[in-house]
């Protein structure tokens, strides 16, 4: 089931190659298919803990779920990739 667009989600794993974390919130703002026929991805903005969007990241779908009431945030440092 497809969650709905436009709503915060949480990544359930990380995605090194997209520098996401387990436990990342985000806005879940496109769906993009896989150009292979694997894996549909979700397409994610990112912002850091004062609320400026600093990127966009594509996971597989699977690696994002609905937020829920038991989850508490959490703050992480950003890591920097090059």
């Amino acid at each position: 089931m497809k969650l709905d667009l436009y709503q915060r989600i949480t990544v359930n794993r990380d995605v090194p190659e997209e520098n996401v974390k387990k436990g990342d919130v985000a806005w879940l703002i496109d769906y993009i298919a896989h150009p292979e026929g694997g894996e549909d991805g979700a397409i994610l903005e990112i912002f850091n803990i004062l609320g400026e969007s600093i990127t966009t990241a594509i996971v597989p779908i699977s690696a994002v779920e609905s937020l829920r009431a038991d989850q508490i945030p959490s703050v992480r440092t950003l890591a920097e990739t090059t």
